[in-house]
């Protein structure tokens, strides 16, 4: 213990700070351990924190100092693990919001999901059968005025399926929900089934366009102009995929449960994050440019496949408002599997134009391995 409240303890610990959150600043691409580096900012803000902690508690002058370090890294707290107390209230706003809002209130409610292609494949639907159809029938009934789907998946009239019409999903969650539809499409099979993005929405779709990532893949960016939500206004939303870690769940377990494991997979899960992270950072980058020329007010929700401490998240909150670290608490985990339950991948942002009322993480919706994130925007 003694050694751990040291002065040069101390000065090491704000050290590891300050280089992990520089990290935070370097795409993966130019410095390969940039993005494991940044991954140990929350590690470095609770060490400090015990720093000052211990020195508080000896009465010495140094405290201030880790002190001072922690006000200055606050809104790096904010990130991970926001304390707003209004994000305890459960719904909150959405409590009086179970009708889509009106059209003319300047508000607007978004609602955004990796849907994993509805469990297609028999194994992603071995647990549960009945999930695609659960899936579907909870975004239909859903009063968001806004969806913006991941992982989207569809067999349009026309395509020969052995579920009949079970995945006519731009059908059932479009006209049928009162919403248009916007479908960007990076694949479509020899039967006719459509894999890719989508938007659908209750306000009306006054334009749009795909933003590919080098060729059009399943990692790639739609956005649409919608006439709304107060009387004249128009505003843009962006739905994106980025760039997935590519890692098997089943090899971080094994990684992380032996050191026999650790040597077997570790070196090839450290390349594919390393690769990942580099594709994603000029991905952000891309996705930024194309922000800022927006003419209308932003809102962008999508996968991101990052944590809040990472060069892609740092670059999409230095320009917009991250929903969750604006209104929630805790942790606000979107990934659901075996993993650790810390992981905030799916995210949702807004222009400087927004006001975030409330954001909220529905993990009673268990039919993908992400949970669906849901906000409430005013136009200010």
């Amino acid at each position: 213990m003694r050694h751990l409240f040291s002065y040069r303890f101390t000065l090491l610990a704000l050290l590891g700070l300050l280089l992990s959150v520089a990290a935070e600043r370097v795409p993966g691409g130019q410095l390969a351990l940039a993005p494991l580096l940044a991954l140990t900012v929350p590690l470095w803000l609770a060490l400090v924190g015990l720093v000052a902690l211990g020195w508080v508690l000896r009465r010495r002058r140094i405290a201030l100092l880790p002190l001072a370090a922690l006000a200055l890294a606050w809104p790096q707290v904010q990130r991970g693990l926001p304390l707003h107390w209004a994000g305890l209230t459960g719904a909150g706003p959405f409590a009086d919001a179970a009708a889509p809002v009106s059209p003319l209130s300047g508000r607007l409610r978004l609602l955004s999901a990796n849907v994993r292609i509805f469990n297609v494949y028999a194994h992603l639907r071995k647990a549960d059968p009945a999930a695609p159809a659960k899936a579907m029938a909870w975004l239909a009934a859903s009063p968001a005025d806004v969806l913006c789907l991941q992982e989207f998946y569809q067999e349009p009239a026309g395509t020969h399926s052995a579920d009949g019409d079970l995945f006519r999903v731009g059908e059932k969650l479009g006209a049928a929900s009162g919403r248009q539809v916007f479908i960007s499409k990076s694949l479509t099979n020899p039967a006719g089934a459509q894999f890719g993005l989508a938007i659908f929405s209750r306000l009306p779709i006054v334009g749009r366009g795909e933003i590919a990532f080098g060729r059009l893949s399943q990692n790639h960016a739609m956005w649409v102009d919608v006439a709304g939500p107060g009387a004249h206004d128009t505003v843009r939303i962006f739905n994106a995929h980025l760039q997935s870690m590519s890692m098997d769940e089943g090899d971080l377990v094994a990684a992380g449960s032996s050191k026999a494991g650790l040597r077997r997979k570790g070196r090839g899960l450290l390349g594919r994050f390393v690769r990942g992270a580099a594709a994603r950072a000029w991905q952000a980058d891309t996705l930024v440019a194309r922000i800022a020329h927006s003419p209308y007010p932003v809102l962008l929700a999508g996968d991101c496949n990052d944590l809040p401490y990472s060069y892609s998240y740092n670059r999409l909150a230095g320009s917009l408002q991250n929903a969750w670290a604006t209104v929630g608490f805790g942790p606000g985990n979107t990934y659901h599997g075996r993993l650790p339950p810390l992981l905030r991948i799916d995210q949702q942002f807004a222009g400087p134009q927004w006001q975030v009322l409330a954001c909220r993480v529905h993990t009673e919706i268990p039919y993908s391995d992400h949970f669906p994130v849901e906000a409430l925007y005013q136009l200010k």
